[in-house]
């Protein structure tokens, strides 16, 4: 049941957030709202603008009014709503509650498909809920990160006070059991395509683990030349993926500071030429620190 408070969060969240930063009453204001409001709140809402207009969420009240406002990522949902068509197959990797899952569900329609790739069991529960209260049956979740390689890895999810909607978690290199970190499935895309439908879009937000992914995925963008939506996180990381797509005869062209769309370019004429020159090429590049994809 939604509250008083609830309601008053969703709406004024930037308000709030904006009291936060005011010398001496930013303290009273993040312990009040933190009281009201514990992270694990959750309430039912609807976007109200956008490309996501009408479609239902189930969000922590503090960050529902990005969504509702159509604020979150707007420039990607506007990629999103000019290039997938009824029909396609788009690759959500990363998706956390699957706000750009059900966006991209809608637009594929009916004969499209959806695959949802979320690593955190917790956020995978949410995404699932917000899939059935929308009613789309064209969307599938997949309860695992994306990888370098397919077998299982350590996991640690973000911090909950940080992060209500749990949107930094990663793979990391551990060998013994640490505090908030679990051991989840992982899989190629190179592999998860062999069963499945392949991509015609993918989008990819991934916390530093841009070169594991794509290492993975090398015969899907090599053979069937999908739209690519990449996040980076770093510089360096932009610098390499960049580079790795320029071998693969894609064109980039960024539409935010840190997020770009790949388009394929005349498909290769000598594919396993082609391969060898991106293996080497991944081989190459240093990834700055390990990650995974949410």
């Amino acid at each position: 049941m939604t509250t008083l408070v609830d309601r008053l969060f969703v709406k004024y969240s930037s308000k709030f957030s904006a009291l936060r930063r005011v010398p001496g009453l930013g303290a009273v204001t993040h312990r009040l709202s933190h009281r009201l409001l514990p992270p694990d709140r959750r309430v039912w809402v609807r976007v109200r603008k956008g490309v996501g207009q009408g479609l239902w969420l189930k969000l922590y009240p503090r960050t529902a009014q990005m969504f509702c406002d159509g604020g979150l990522e707007a420039d990607l949902q506007e990629v999103l709503a000019e290039h997938l068509r009824p029909g396609m197959v788009f690759y959500d990797l990363g998706a956390n509650v699957g706000f750009l899952s059900l966006l991209a569900a809608r637009l594929v329609g009916a004969k499209g498909k959806v695959f949802s790739f979320e690593a955190d069991p917790e956020v995978a529960e949410r995404l699932k809920e917000n899939v059935e209260k929308n009613g789309l049956q064209n969307v599938r979740l997949v309860q695992k990160a994306v990888w370098s390689s397919t077998g299982s890895v350590a996991f640690r999810r973000a911090d909950e006070s940080r992060s209500p909607d749990r949107a930094w978690g990663k793979v990391v290199s551990l060998r013994a059991p640490a505090e908030g970190t679990v051991d989840v499935p992982c899989i190629r895309l190179d592999d998860f395509a062999q069963s499945a439908s392949t991509p015609d879009f993918i989008k990819c937000d991934v916390e530093g683990a841009e070169s594991e992914v794509f290492a993975g995925a090398q015969r899907v963008l090599i053979e069937h030349r999908p739209l690519v939506a990449w996040e980076v996180q770093s510089d360096e990381n932009a610098a390499q993926v960049t580079q790795l797509f320029d071998k693969m005869r894609y064109s980039v062209n960024w539409f935010t500071r840190i997020a770009f769309l790949a388009s394929a370019q005349d498909p290769p004429r000598n594919k396993e030429r082609l391969g060898s020159t991106i293996r080497s090429s991944i081989q190459d590049a240093t990834v700055s620190g390990p990650g995974a994809v949410r």
